[in-house]
């Protein structure tokens, strides 16, 4: 599973929309559309506010974190 595909996820487990989701930790909505479509990454204070976001809701956090570190990595010579 790819980080863009787990927050998807996530999101999709909350009922939330990707425009919803993003209010709920304070970005914009294209910014999670080009998270989800694997464009982008989040920065750190962006991870931090998804951390909360899953400690909040319940859901698990280190693999989201896994995939974060890892993100980019298959494409590097």
């Amino acid at each position: 599973m790819t980080f863009a595909e787990e927050l998807k996820r996530i999101r999709q487990r909350s009922f939330l929309s990707q425009e919803a989701f993003a209010k709920e930790i304070n970005v914009s909505f294209s910014t999670v559309n080009r998270w989800e479509s694997g464009k982008t990454k989040p920065n750190l204070i962006a991870m931090k506010n998804i951390k909360e976001f899953c400690e909040n809701k319940g859901f698990e956090y280190s693999n989201l974190e896994e995939l974060w570190l890892s993100f980019g990595e298959d494409t590097k010579e």
